[in-house]
């Protein structure tokens, strides 16, 4: 079920209803919340705005839409993300999502090193979690919802798409006090007619990192790697801006950069992410055919992220979402993880019981469930 229905004001109507939006402007910034009508009883939501009304989910009710809902959200604790709620991520309110991260948000003129925040006493000796680099750019992608997939995304995701929602998510997360959208930029769609105008707004954009008060400030730059070479004076990077280039796998990368000059900018860090094709974020190639198969046979899926984890074998490599009532772990066996990553993902696949998949890569992959009859 790709479309939702939802209960507001007494009213059914649909998500793809052309009055949605009146309904959702009457209940905008009111006591009154929309219900997903996904299960006996609905599940709570809330309204949001960007360019649009939005309905979204309530803080951990992910888990209680049908998993054939587009809301639905598998328990936190089936990826990387259960180890950094409530520490590195901080959600008190809907709509709103503090982050606490490793790295930071200036750098004091002529010193390489992190400036150092002031930290209260009663944390002395108690440090809290925080998340990397890597695991912010897991985070936006999850939020954004390129971490699943269903047959109507087929052919609709591409630079312009992933600049929109990964935008629309950085609304809503604060960094160190700072509103993520402040500070990041995800290119444009590359077009020759209109460079000189998309330069211009890249430009705009990345004023924030004018230096100020002997402190240059940092910002996040998220897009698909294209390649590196080297200058007199170190290693340039150049980001992709063309959404159809023919790549069997995507790399995205997140840079952390500060103003090095006018309109020159340097990495001050950067961590790099592989993708499959339709940008949906993987551990290692070994998942590729995994995630090829489940797009190519239309079918529903999320796919759990690492973020931090030590390791990602301990997480399903996907969850089907269109078998049942309840979401099918698939796992994915390759024959080149080392001892400690075998141990883990036997010991995930033995606590899934009879319900996972499982799939040695070093035999031909087994057919899969198949899907439900749409409800």
């Amino acid at each position: 079920m790709d479309s939702q229905r939802f209960a507001i004001k007494g009213r059914v109507i649909g998500a793809d209803d052309p009055q949605l939006q009146e309904a959702l402007a009457h209940v905008y910034e009111t006591p009154e919340r929309p219900r997903c009508l996904c299960v006996p009883g609905g599940v709570e939501m809330y309204v949001a705005r960007h360019r649009q009304f939005v309905v979204k989910r309530m803080p951990d009710s992910g888990s209680t839409h049908h998993p054939g809902c587009p809301s639905y959200e598998p328990e936190v604790q089936q990826s990387g993300l259960g180890e950094l709620v409530g520490e590195a991520v901080l959600e008190s309110e809907p709509g709103r999502v503090e982050l606490r991260v490793d790295f930071p948000w200036t750098r004091v003129l002529g010193h390489g090193v992190p400036r150092g925040e002031p930290q209260e006493v009663a944390e002395i000796g108690v440090p809290r979690r925080q998340m990397t680099l890597r695991a912010l750019m897991h985070f936006l992608f999850e939020r954004a919802g390129f971490n699943r997939w269903s047959p109507a995304m087929a052919g609709k995701r591409n630079q312009g798409v992933l600049r929109k929602y990964l935008l629309e998510a950085a609304e809503e997360i604060v960094v160190k006090g700072v509103p993520l959208a402040e500070r990041l930029y995800v290119p444009e769609p590359f077009s020759e007619s209109a460079k000189a105008d998309a330069a211009q707004r890249r430009r705009e954009k990345l004023a924030v990192l004018r230096p100020k008060d002997g402190q240059t400030p940092l910002a996040i730059v998220i897009g698909e790697f294209k390649a590196s070479e080297a200058t007199s004076q170190g290693c340039r990077v150049w980001i992709r801006h063309m959404p159809d280039a023919p790549l069997l796998i995507a790399m995205v990368m997140a840079a952390l950069i500060r103003a090095r000059r006018e309109y020159t900018y340097e990495i001050d860090a950067a961590s790099l992410m592989l993708t499959s094709e339709q940008w949906i974020p993987i551990e290692g190639v070994h998942e590729i055919p995994l995630i090829d198969a489940l797009v190519a046979q239309q079918r529903r899926f999320v796919k759990p992220l690492r973020y931090d984890a030590r390791s990602a074998a301990i997480f399903p490599n996907a969850l089907l979402l269109d078998t049942g009532s309840a979401p099918m772990p698939l796992h994915v066996f390759s024959a080149f993880m080392d001892p400690k990553e075998r141990t883990a993902k036997e010991k995930a696949i033995a606590a899934a019981g009879q319900n996972a998949w499982v799939w040695l890569t070093d035999h031909p992959m087994p057919s899969l469930k198949s899907a439900a009859d749409p409800r």
